[in-house]
Order: C-alpha cells, then structure tokens, then sequence
C-alpha cells in the first residue's frame, strides 16, 4: 500500500472529515543510472566557473623577497583570464532569481523560510462549481482521499452527495511546502482529489493559433469530419494503450547480462564475482612464487664479493 502523502481533514460546512491522501497514479517510466562501461556509478557535484583573476595572488613575502610583482607576473595577469572550477558546498549554496533584465537576485535560505506557508491542517470546500465547466489543461496531479479509522460515515455521506450532484468541490491548502487550488470530486466509489493549475499559470492557446476562427470550412467537409469521429468512436478503457516504447526497453533489458558493480567503498568487486576469484589466484600465485625464490641456493655471483664503487670527489 502506497504511503500517505498527507493527513489532515476535509471539511464542507459544518461536517468534518478525517482523511489521508493518496497518490492515485503509479508512474512506470523506465529510469536509468548513469555508470561507465564497468558498471560503476556515474556521481554529480556542484561547482562554479570563476575566472583566475578572481583570486588574490600569494606573493612571497619575508627576507629577500620583492614587494611588487614582477614584470613577467605582470604581463600574466593582463593576459586574458582562464575559468577553473571551484566546488561548493551544499550548505552554501543560495537561490537566485532571474529579473527581466538578466540580473540575478540571490536569497538566502531564511528569506524563503520567512515567507514559507504553514502546512495545512484541513482543505475546506469553499464552492462547488460543474466538472464540464474545468478544462483539462488546468488538472495538475490526482490524488485518492481515504478516510480515517471512525470517519468512514461522514465520508460516505459527502462521496454519496458529490455523485448525486454531479458537481465538484473547489478548495485549497498546503502540500508539503507549497500551496495549491484543488477540486474534490467523485470517481469510481471514492473521493478523488485534484490539485490544479492557478489562472495566470495557464497560457492562451488562442495566441498561438493566429487566425483560425476566421477560417471557413463548408458543411459537407464539416460532416464528413463528423462521420469519421463517429466511426471511430469507442468506450475509454485504458488498458487498451499500452506503453510500446516502456515494454521494448524492459525486453532489451532482460536480454542483457548484468554486470558486477564494484563495490565503491573498498574498490572490490561484491559478491563472488569473477573479479574476486581472480584477485586471490593472483594473490595465491604470488606467494608461491615468492617460495620458490627463497629455496633457490644462492648463485656463486651472488657469493662473490661485489667491487667497492668509489664515490665521486
């Protein structure tokens, strides 16, 4: 069973409803590590590209050192200044947001804790409007509304009056650390949540359409167009699109033969793989050899006294 994403209550008038929420929806996309040939993960960091006239130079001081630079060093620093990589630490990290003129306005982490909302106790209904009147474009995330142990009547009773209306409810609250607009509704015997997209956050289609409406379409071409929708029309079942692409991945998958990630933090391979087994053959037959160097009799060059080297005057 899927973990609550929240707890809270779910109240239209003078009812109240304890609830979680549920994500309703199960993405399968098929999700990949970078690694190298070996196996090996592939790891991210974070750094900034800073120009080496950034940093103060650490000229020499103390005896016998000069207190200007020298001409040569001179003419390095006027040359054109090369970018290095300098990496951050996350705790220093800042957020900046981008102005119309391309500047940067960095916060910090207190100014958007100060302004942060308060996590959401209760979603109240506050209108209840006809679901044909929502566009789809403005649905952003479905969620599954379960009761709480105790809560299973009240819940009946706004699942049992949101069918009969054939409405849905409009409300708001928090989720995580961001608010949202929602629309409670009715679906298939339970209480489905709907978070949805503010006004100013859907674009008009319209402005990039130009002219269409203009354009004159004569009534045997519009029925033509209607008979082929009717033709192809059907009964939604999901099931009946399946992902292709999901399906061919999984299968050139199962084809392969896995590898043997090393193991990061000894450098060892995990496992009994092939890696291991050849890494004591080698260790084993390193030490045989080292023994049979040790019983060999010393040669009669090696008896001899060897010529003292004089050393150079």
């Amino acid at each position: 069973m899927p973990r609550a994403v929240w707890t809270g209550s779910l109240s239209f008038g003078l009812v109240t409803i304890p609830v979680r929420l549920y994500p309703a929806t199960e993405p399968k996309d098929v999700r990949f590590h970078l690694t190298d040939a070996r196996g090996r993960r592939v790891r991210y960091r974070r750094f900034v590209q800073i120009d080496e006239g950034d940093f103060e130079p650490a000229w020499e001081t103390g005896p016998g050192a000069e207190t200007e630079a020298s001409p040569a060093a001179a003419d390095a620093r006027s040359e054109p200044a090369e970018q290095v990589e300098q990496e951050i630490a996350f705790d220093d990290l800042k957020r900046g947001y981008a102005i119309d003129d391309g500047r940067l306005v960095v916060l910090d982490p207190e100014d958007i804790e100060a302004v942060r909302p308060e996590r959401s106790r209760t979603i109240e209904i506050e209108d209840f409007v006809d679901l044909a009147e929502i566009d789809p474009v403005y649905f952003e995330k479905s969620y599954h509304v379960a009761p709480q142990r105790g809560s299973e009547k009240p819940y009946a009773l706004l699942l049992r009056a949101l069918e009969g209306a054939g409405r849905v409810g409009i409300g708001r609250f928090v989720l995580r650390t961001k608010p949202h607009l929602v629309a409670i509704r009715a679906a298939d015997g339970v209480i489905a949540l709907e978070t949805l997209y503010f006004g100013d956050e859907v674009r008009d289609g319209r402005e990039l359409v130009g002219g269409v409406e203009g354009v004159e379409v004569s009534e045997k071409e519009l029925r033509l167009a209607e008979s082929l929708i009717q033709t192809l029309h059907t009964t939604w079942d999901p099931a009946a699109y399946a992902d292709t692409y999901r399906e061919e991945l999984l299968r050139r998958v199962a084809e392969k033969t896995p590898v043997e990630a090393p193991d990061e933090r000894s450098g060892v391979a995990t496992g009994s793989g092939s890696r291991v087994e050849e890494l004591m053959q080698a260790l084993k037959a390193s030490v045989e050899a080292a023994k049979r160097k040790q019983a060999q009799p010393p040669s009669d060059e090696a008896t001899e006294p060897s010529p003292t080297k004089k050393r150079p005057a």
